[in-house]
């Protein structure tokens, strides 16, 4: 039996037709059974077909075929048929780990439409595997055929902004207060006066506004204000004009206590406080009228209404995965009461409702009593591999003994004692009697919306009633009713729902207030699209943060406006909650805004193409946990109709910013495509959003420019299970494909299984293979690309790359983005854990400038498709210009639902920085190419000629810059080592030969030529080698790349000269001025200058690389062969520029060599000092010239490059007067300062008296706040 990963296997078209809007298509499955496959952690043995088809959702076990089908435009989705099906019927045994019960008797197949921007998808999904009584069979192959629908989908839905407004923000005195309660408010002169309101203005123009405590709808077509709503409200005595002291509003305010469906709760899972705005001004406010009852008579006349009443509380989130949270918990205390009252209740039939979730590894239930009396039980399965926790429900019915209502629960954990449960809600449904008790309360009869006619409400006992209203449009509230008698009745018309609440005066609610009242004008909607003279424009790019990092979203506008020619606004969390959601924190206003300005674009080309999420996210929008990372909200997936374990597993449920840029219609709740790209900046502090930054304006910036950008690292983890039989030959193909398309990229390829596996005390590893990684991201690549196992700690179960690995990166400049199709390494979304992906990412001065990266985890088959489907729209490889990264994601996910747990990290805007086309080879030591039939020899002077060539193929002329080149020798063959023995047979693959030449040379009116010696070690055999260039150009942003795998290497050159002299070498540490035994922070730079006649050899012969030997450890020797560059246009002299990370505390001697091409060896010692980086050193501390007449520079050696300095100079007298300060901030890119000049004067300009002084030097890291000092003499003649 093969265990292996079908990839790419046949599927094809063997009719495609779109006449008059009908596609047809025929689609045929390679099915292979038995394959083991992995999702997390966990393998299963699945019949499979062609993975970028499979759809395999893990906690039900159940397998489906999907595929998104490019259309034209919008599909009629009754037009679906699947015909000409062609099955084969299977055993049971060719199921696997399938479920049998999850298994259909038909196909259900559906078809939707998505539209992603301004492309249109036909979504198309079906069960490929039909049970058929105790027989099952397969399908082979299908014909499917769908019509598009003429009909063009309508844009002005509820919460599509068709025209631009101004908020009624823009203008006027606004204040604000809040309640969390839903009911009737009153609202006196002295609060508003305590709000700052000016209480002297007419009262007939004061007027209220809020949209009440409601989550916003997930769905984006659903109704909801775009812009703050005036409410109808009562004033008592604004008749006379005068606001007197008695004077009061009367308003009903929605809390945030309301049923939510979308998320399955009672309580506002974003905000515990609705924000109401009041204003005067503009005309008479809106008011609360009467409406008059229906004239016919009663059809029925009721005398109770449908009472509702819950517990619910969020305490925790169990799983720390989806939006929904939990109360109370069943583990110490198993059995618990709830009490609940209810007045006036009716001793009529009435319901109890149990919501639960609980944890164990084995079946567990939950009773439930009602006043003693059982009512039933909540059943909770056990706990699957993937999730934490499993549903319980209970629907029971009982009759109440009286107004006080006990619910005690009592959960069974099956004796398991490490079992939990914990409440999600509890609610009472029952009848009550429409009677006064001096309390308002909310009232509804629930059949009154099934029937036709009118209904009568019968009061008793209603001398405390004062009043009832119609609450069902909380914005236009009317009265029903006035009343003044112990009883009174109201008809109306039934056919609808209608919410209605009895007022009493004894029983107003008080609302709150915090400490800054006074809302600022602002308008949104109205300036969104204006430029700097205010006129329309565009917007291509939107910045969203919190008011505390406005400073620095500010700083990375600017950089786009300068140097990416966008239209950038920064806009802050508050202003859009203020209009979009009535001042409370929620997904869904920062979603309508940005729709506003998607659907309010000059035209479709013109709508905004960037949204950044600029700040970290959590699963907690509340600040209940300690150091809690909520700074822009992100969007967790919840479904209450998903029961069981679906809502609390890590292959279900999933976090995702593409909420946020889903614009059209239907879209929101989890379905659809991202119309815009999004990103997110994982920043919580300003230092962090600052150093965020600087790596972006590194990445554009010149310093970055370099041979870095050819490269592309690709890794792959090692078959722990056959599962993973396919990483290997996954990577290989995707290899073959982004070079087939863009062969200018040097492939590297470390293939964990392609090392010796070594046993450690923490279990397997692969030492070599981390080292190369690390090594590789720290010399720069510009696309670091992995397949295979991972967690929240790191890359593959051998720890290939850990969260300390990525905290030591050095890669300034040269920052790499990281794709990784593995589970949960980037969890951003959990503050308890930072994971490895998060620290990859927040690397100050090294490690990733993006990520596209999993939050949860991934099935591998959707890993395997999703990166092919990537890499095309990533590299562009049909052609136009190139994507910013987040944009070939988003094109990427609209090609299988299954994506949208992988997440982009980083800057939306920002393009990969792929060097232009096209430098081209010409000849070879003067030879035209097509001419040349000689191989390059070992010890053989070589010269190399190209030129920087236009589209056409035409030399550029006036291009002037600068050329890297690197010549690697023949490729190397390379298989796997099978080290886990879970495989029937190796994989063969190649890998870029050696490097046997790294330089760089002058384009001079766009022509270069090359110059070196082949070294001795190359390989003889002649084979084609490769060439990869690189240029800038001079004194501006452009690069250029380019390639050739047509010259020959191989053979020896007989007539070389003859060589025995070593090459020579100069070392220090970190710069030029470094003296051998002084001080270094624990991560210095290794500056090796060497020069031979010859050159240096780079080729990797046994026993001679360029290598460092750091305190005589001949077992740990750091290569240093690619961090050999020759100087531009003279290969005889170079340098290497090595970097090390984290060293010890203390001395330490490092042993250089290298070899030139002739392989003689120069060796060569250095020493210095660590002194840490836990404080500030001061070392070698002088002036010099001293003695001085009129000018002196203070030098000091110190422990802190690069790192801004405070530097203090204090010339003191010998009996301790201070004569002259000099305070100065100073920069150095090594360890030695001299910045600091005296020119013998006091702090007044005079000039002192000759003679002997002491002078006290203090420095202080503005990073660290780190001090030293020390004393030393001058003297001043």
């Amino acid at each position: 039996m093969k265990y292996r990963l079908l990839l790419y296997i046949s599927f094809f078209t063997l009719l495609s037709s779109s006449l008059l809007g009908q596609i047809t298509d025929v689609v045929t499955l390679e099915w292979e059974d038995n394959v083991i496959s992995s999702v997390s952690d966990i393998s299963v043995t699945l019949p499979q077909f062609q993975p970028q088809y499979i759809d395999y959702v893990a906690d039900k076990k159940q397998l489906f075929f999907s595929t998104s089908i490019p259309v034209t435009g919008e599909i009629d989705s009754n037009s679906l048929r699947i015909d000409n099906i062609v099955y084969e019927n299977i055993r049971s045994s060719q199921l696997g780990d399938l479920s049998v019960v999850g298994l259909s008797n038909k196909l259900n197949a559906t078809i939707v439409a998505l539209k992603s921007r301004n492309d249109w998808y036909a979504r198309l999904k079906l069960s490929p595997i039909i049970k058929e009584g105790a027989s099952y069979k397969r399908i082979k192959s299908f014909t499917y055929s769908f019509s598009l629908n003429p009909r063009s989908r309508s844009i002005n839905s509820a919460t599509n902004f068709t025209s631009i407004s101004n908020s009624v923000l823009a203008s006027g005195q606004w204040y604000r207060f809040y309640v969390k309660k839903s009911g009737v408010y009153r609202v006196s002169r002295n609060f508003l006066s305590s709000l700052g309101f000016d209480v002297n203005t007419d009262p007939r123009n004061i007027k209220i506004y809020g949209n009440g405590g409601r989550m916003l709808p997930l769905l984006n077509e659903t109704e909801y204000p775009s812009d703050l709503t005036e409410n109808a409200v009562v004033f008592v005595g604004e008749e006379d004009g005068q606001f007197d002291s008695s004077d009061y509003i009367l308003f009903y305010a929605e809390g945030v206590d309301n049923w939510n469906s979308d998320s399955g709760t009672h309580n506002n899972l974003f905000a515990d406080k609705s924000y109401y705005y009041v204003t005067s001004g503009g005309g008479e406010g809106k008011r609360i009228s009467s409406i008059p009852e229906p004239i016919a008579a009663a059809d029925i006349t009721v005398s109770t209404f449908d009472e509702y009443v819950y517990h619910e509380r969020d305490l925790v989130n169990i799983a720390r995965l989806g939006r929904k949270w939990h109360g109370e918990q069943f583990n110490v205390e198993n059995n618990q009461e709830f009490e609940f009252e209810v007045p006036d209740i009716a001793a009529e039939e009435a319901t109890v409702i149990v919501s639960a979730v609980a944890g164990s590894i084995n079946s567990t239930s939950m009773s439930a009593k009602v006043n003693g009396q059982d009512v039933g039980d909540l059943t909770f399965s056990a706990m699957g591999e993937y999730d934490a926790g499993r549903d319980g429900y209970l629907n029971a019915s009982f009759i109440p003994s009286g107004e006080n209502i006990t619910v005690a629960l009592d959960y069974n954990n099956g004796g398991v004692p490490t079992s939990n449960a914990w409440l999600d809600y509890i609610i009472i449904k029952c009848k009550r009697n429409l009677t006064g008790n001096n309390d308002q309360f909310r009232f509804t009869y629930d059949e009154a919306a099934d029937n036709i006619g009118v209904i009568q409400y019968q009061f008793n006992n209603a001398s405390s009633i004062d009043a009832v209203w119609d609450i069902t449009d909380i914005y236009n509230v009317t009265k029903v009713a006035d009343n003044d008698a112990s009883q009174f009745s109201f008809k109306a018309n039934m056919g609808e729902e209608r919410k209605y609440i009895s007022i009493a005066s004894s029983d107003y609610y008080t609302p709150l207030r915090e400490s800054n009242t006074r809302v600022v004008n602002q308008n949104l909607k109205g300036t969104i699209f204006n430029d700097a003279q205010g006129q329309f424009k565009d917007l291509d790019y939107l910045i969203v943060t919190p008011e505390f990092l406005v400073s620095q979203a500010e700083s990375l506008a600017n950089l786009h406006r300068a140097q990416s020619d966008l239209n950038v606004k920064v806009v802050t969390l508050d202003k859009i909650y203020k209009e979009f959601s009535s001042g409370k924190q929620d997904i869904g206003a920062i979603r309508n805004f940005v729709k506003y300005i998607y659907n309010n674009a000059s035209s479709e080309e013109n709508r905004i193409k960037y949204v950044n999420l600029y700040g970290d996210a959590s699963f907690d929008f509340k600040d209940r946990i300690p150091n809690n990372t909520n700074i822009v909200p992100t969007y967790h997936d919840y479904d209450p109709a998903r029961t069981g374990n679906g809502n609390y597993s890590i292959v279900r449920t999933y976090v995702s910013d593409d909420f946020f840029v889903m614009m059209d219609d239907g879209e929101g709740a989890g379905e659809g495509a991202a119309d815009i790209a999004a990103g997110r900046m994982l920043v919580s502090t300003t230092t962090q959003a600052e150093e965020m930054n600087n790596k972006i304006a590194e990445y554009l910036g010149l310093e970055s420019y370099g041979r870095w950008r050819n490269e592309y690292l690709i890794i792959s983890d090692d078959a722990d299970e056959s599962s993973d039989a396919s990483f290997v030959p996954q990577q290989e193909n995707l290899v073959e494909t982004i070079l087939e398309n863009r062969p200018f990229i040097n492939m590297r390829k470390i293939y964990a299984d392609s090392y010796v596996q070594q046993a450690s005390s923490g279990g397997e590893r692969y030492p070599d293979a981390k080292e190369q990684i690390i090594r590789s991201i720290n010399y720069g690549t510009l696309v670091v690309n992995y397949l295979g196992h991972g967690s929240e700690d790191g890359i593959a179960g051998e720890r290939l790359l850990e969260a300390a690995d990525a905290l030591a990166f050095t890669n300034r400049f040269r920052y790499p983005l990281f794709i990784t199709a593995t589970c949960e390494l980037t969890k951003f979304d959990n503050p308890y854990r930072p994971t490895a992906g998060e620290e990859i990412y927040w690397n100050p001065k090294g490690g990733a400038i993006a990520m596209m990266t999993t939050t949860r985890a991934i099935f591998i088959s959707a890993a395997i498709s999703f990166n092919t489907i990537l890499a095309s729209r990533l590299y562009a490889f049909e052609g136009g210009d190139y994507p910013s990264m987040a944009e070939a994601l988003r094109q990427a996910k609209s090609s299988q639902e299954t994506y949208r747990l992988i997440a982009f990290v980083g800057d939306p805007a920002l393009k990969l920085a792929v060097p232009g086309p096209q430098i081209e080879l010409t000849a070879i030591n003067d030879v035209p190419l097509a001419d040349v039939t000689e191989p390059m020899k070992s010890l053989e002077r070589v010269k190399l000629s190209g030129h920087v060539a236009n589209e056409g193929g035409g030399i550029i002329s006036n291009y002037n810059g600068e050329l890297e080149i690197t010549v690697f020798d023949k490729n190397i063959d390379r298989e796997t080592l099978n080290n886990d023995n879970t495989l029937d047979t190796t994989t063969e693959f190649e890998t870029l030969g050696e490097t046997i030449f790294r330089g760089s040379a002058t384009v001079v009116n766009g022509q270069f030529d090359v110059n070196f010696v082949v070294p001795r070690d190359i390989r003889i055999p002649v084979g084609n080698g490769r060439v990869s260039f690189y240029a800038k150009r001079n004194n501006q942003l452009e690069d250029q790349t380019g390639y050739s795998n047509t010259l020959q290497i191989g053979g020896i050159n007989l007539d070389a000269a003859e060589d025995n002299t070593a090459p020579t070498v100069r070392l220090y540490m970190n710069d030029e001025t470094f003296v051998s035994g002084s001080i270094t922070n624990d991560s210095p730079i290794l500056l090796a200058y060497l020069e031979d006649e010859y050159g240096i050899n780079t080729a990797s012969g046994i026993g001679h690389d360029i290598i460092g030997i750091l305190d005589g450890d001949e077992t740990n020797q750091f290569l240093m062969n690619d961090y050999y560059e020759a100087d531009t246009n003279n290969y005889k002299k170079g340098q290497v520029r090595f970097p090390f990370s984290d060293l010890e505390k203390g001395l330490h001697t490092l042993t250089f060599k290298a070899w030139d091409v002739y392989n003689n060896l120069v060796t060569a010692d250095i020493q210095f000092v660590v002194a840490g980086d836990e404080g500030l050193e001061l070392e070698r501390v002088l002036n010099y010239p001293n003695p001085f007449v009129s000018y002196t520079e203070f030098w000091f050696s110190h422990n802190r490059p690069f790192e801004p300095l405070e530097v203090q100079v204090q010339v003191l007298t010998v009996t301790g007067k201070v004569v002259r300060t000099i305070n100065q901030t100073v920069v150095t890119d090594g360890f030695l300062s001299r910045d600091v000049k005296w020119d013998g004067r006091d702090d007044f300009g005079d000039k002192i008296g000759k003679g002997v002084y002491i002078y006290k030097l203090t420095v202080k890291s503005s990073v660290t706040n780190k001090t030293a000092h020390k004393y030393e003499k001058l003297v001043l003649l």
